[in-house]
């Protein structure tokens, strides 16, 4: 598939070269309590009616004490203007997607809130002012619709690259309509010519042929699984009624979701369907003669298949035919033979205990391979020629920093864009062909923050089990090692997404420019060392993450980096679970805590929502079993149970958010409230998961997190 254009998003698939299946939203569930689980006494369940009229009246309270608290001083509407500013930068690179013979970006700024899709060719692109041709542009068609449209990106139909799917999402919620859209008239497809059109759903759509589509939505009563995807994939052929498509696969009721797709390339043509039975594990088909074959691997392991090749991302051990491949591993082997029965696979890709594969995409005739070794980038193009694979670093890659290589063209080249930046080096993009020896640079951002007397330095903190945690540390190359310095504490640790120290303008211009310390924290739960450092939290053993993170806050005091008055810690979605967590269990290692669009309810999280595909992440609470060693890391019942002191609490989220219910962040809320705490909370009412719509929103709610810290950690 070529998609331009991605969803926003925090908790994403497993797995990083399988067709991507974006996490979205889930399905509003009722408000029943299990019977086997303890009873419920939750005074704030009312909080979790999103749009009913007693909680709206409630945020829209809230949200004006925070504005009043935070956003009405001049110090404030600079900071926003900053930070819009940036956003808004006509000199940010424009990234790019190619089809057909031209290339495609994505464009929001003053001018464009909402966006404009664009395109231009490769010659135009390599000036600095390429001449861009709008294809489609969404302020325009929201004002003519009266819909506040958010680009959700466009699927387009391979080789021929004239018709593509455009998904469009009402003020940013994961639930888009889809349209069928002519590139070649920069216009939606007229009905009255049998176009492709889906209602809002979180669909799962891709193009069979010119005429047909596999289709993965709601098509009613019994059609989606428990955490909302879509259960039933069916061949949509023109022209017929959505409700007469031909089903091409039913999962369970129980699973995450299904899809199916088409592999377009010449002399390659083939069908696939996956069934997402949890966010861990899935069965990959092969669609032949209108039959499934089911490809016989483990079910955690990630397939891909390209042209003649089958690719096997591992996340467990695996032992065919005798020969132990370790968790982590990239394999790769003749498609046809493994059908057959063939598995003498070659490792592309062996972990070791500091190293670890991002991701790998194919280009014609290559694969390129990212890695992390001690969360430093690494890529490479693995080419298979005279009877074996041969690895070729790529020219370009930074020895300290990050980096992403993506294909231009898989189908027809192995040309690859490069994308490198490093947390004090402005993003820059090249251009390669797989076996040259040197890029082409393209692009290069400009410098949004000044980095003079900035550095970076990589630390290690023991965690309580004795395992080593690595943070980097951005400030002062002078710090007075006084515990003076408000520093800003930043976690992840889940769905093993692994955090890296990219360049990020808005903490630099809001943060660091003011001589003040940034950390990013590699706890356990990522990626950063591949499936066996996520899965050291997963669970009954997620408590180890939590335990990670505060061994980097206790040993950036014991360094005297910073003080537990200046030291604040801030987190988003799965981030944001952490950094409730914090406040609940040491409240007393904080200065201050902005928590953003965040899981907090672990009690009720399975049945809001997305919350039940992350079941095989935390937990199931209906499991009294699980339930005991869930409730030790579920904020809204820990701070109920401890009364505190709290520090100054930020809580954020958004209306919109269809993934994470904005219950958890009101609950919590009103919890910390009523026992007296210091709590500010702002709830967008646009925006998604993403917490905000168009840069506009997202410059203010930005603000509203570094206004808040600036002001608790001086």
């Amino acid at each position: 598939m070529n998609v331009s254009g991605m969803h926003d998003g925090l908790l994403v698939a497993a797995g990083t070269i399988a067709t991507s299946l974006l996490v979205a939203g889930g399905l509003v569930a009722g408000l029943a309590v299990a019977e086997d689980r303890e009873p419920m006494d939750d005074p704030f369940l009312w909080l979790e009616d999103v749009t009913g009229e007693k909680p709206l009246e409630w945020v829209r309270g809230r949200n004006a004490d925070s504005t009043a608290s935070l956003a009405a001083s001049p110090d404030f509407a600079t900071l926003e203007s900053r930070i819009r500013s940036i956003l808004d930068s006509k000199d940010r690179i424009p990234m790019v997607t190619k089809i057909g013979d031209r290339f495609y970006n994505f464009w929001r700024d003053a001018g464009h809130p909402k966006g404009i899709w664009r395109r231009t060719t490769l010659e135009s692109y390599r000036t600095q002012s390429p001449d861009w041709e709008t294809v489609l542009d969404l302020d325009k068609l929201a004002a003519e619709e009266g819909v506040g449209w958010v680009w959700h990106g466009a699927t387009v139909l391979e080789p021929e690259d004239r018709r593509c799917l455009v998904a469009l999402s009402r003020g940013g919620a994961d639930a888009d309509v889809v349209r069928e859209f002519d590139l070649a008239r920069k216009a939606f497809v007229a009905e009255a010519d049998k176009a492709f059109t889906l209602p809002e759903a979180k669909s799962r759509v891709t193009w069979r042929n010119a005429d047909s589509l596999f289709v993965a939505t709601d098509f009613g009563p019994g059609s989606l699984t428990s955490s909302g995807y879509p259960r039933t994939v069916r061949e949509w052929a023109r022209g017929m009624p959505l409700s007469e498509a031909t089903t091409v696969f039913e999962g369970r009721h129980d699973d995450m979701s299904v899809m199916a797709w088409k592999d377009p390339t010449p002399g390659f043509e083939r069908e696939f369907v996956l069934r997402q039975m949890t966010f861990y594990s899935n069965e990959l088909f092969f669609r032949r003669d209108g039959r499934l074959v089911r490809i016989d691997k483990p079910d955690d392991a990630t397939a891909t298949i390209h042209r003649e090749w089958l690719f096997l991302e591992l996340r467990s051990d695996w032992r065919p035919a005798g020969k132990t491949y370790r968790a982590g591993s990239l394999l790769a082997v003749p498609f046809e033979k493994f059908l057959a029965g063939e598995r003498g696979m070659e490792p592309l890709f062996e972990p070791t205990d500091r190293s670890s594969l991002v991701a790998a995409a194919p280009t014609r005739s290559s694969l390129l391979v990212t890695t992390l070794d001690n969360v430093r980038s690494r890529a490479a193009a693995m080419t298979f020629r005279d009877g074996r694979w041969h690895r070729e670093p790529l020219p370009g890659v930074p020895d300290n920093g990050t980096a992403s290589a993506i294909p231009v063209d898989d189908l027809e080249s192995d040309e690859f864009l490069l994308v490198t930046a490093s947390s004090l080096e402005p993003q820059s993009l090249s251009f390669g062909r797989v076996g040259e020896a040197a890029v082409e640079p393209l692009k290069r951002s400009p410098a949004f923050f000044d980095s003079k007397g900035l550095r970076v330095s990589q630390h290690e903190a023991v965690s309580k089990d004795g395992t080593r945690v690595p943070y980097f540390q951005i400030g002062p190359a002078t710090l007075p090692l006084d515990g003076s310095t408000p520093t800003l504490l930043y976690g992840y640790g889940g769905f093993e997404i692994p955090l890296v120290p990219g360049y990020e303008p808005i903490a630099g211009a809001a943060w660091l420019e003011k001589g003040r310390v940034y950390v990013i924290a590699n706890i356990r739960g990522g990626g950063e060392f591949g499936p066996m450092w996520h899965q050291a939290a997963l669970k009954a053993k997620r408590p180890r993450a939590y335990e990670d993170f505060i061994a980097v806050a206790e040993d950036l005091v014991a360094r005297k980096v910073t003080s537990k008055k200046h030291l604040g810690i801030k987190g988003g979605s799965n981030g944001g679970l952490l950094v409730g967590n914090m406040l609940a269990m040491r409240p007393d290692l904080f200065g201050a805590v902005v928590c953003q669009v965040p899981l907090l309810d672990m009690r009720r999280y399975h049945t809001l929502l997305a919350g039940a595909s992350w079941m095989d992440e935390y937990g199931n609470p209906d499991d009294p079993e699980q339930w005991s060693f869930m409730k030790a890391f579920s904020p809204y019942h820990l701070v109920a149970a401890n009364k505190g002191p709290y520090p100054p609490v930020l809580i954020t989220t958004s209306t919109r958010d269809d993934r994470v219910h904005p219950g958890h962040a009101r609950k919590m809320t009103a919890r910390l409230l009523a026992i007296g705490a210091p709590v500010l909370y702002y709830e967008n009412i646009e925006g998604g998961h993403g917490g905000a719509a168009d840069n506009r929103q997202k410059a203010f709610m930005d603000a509203l997190g570094y206004a808040f810290l600036d002001r608790e950690l001086r």
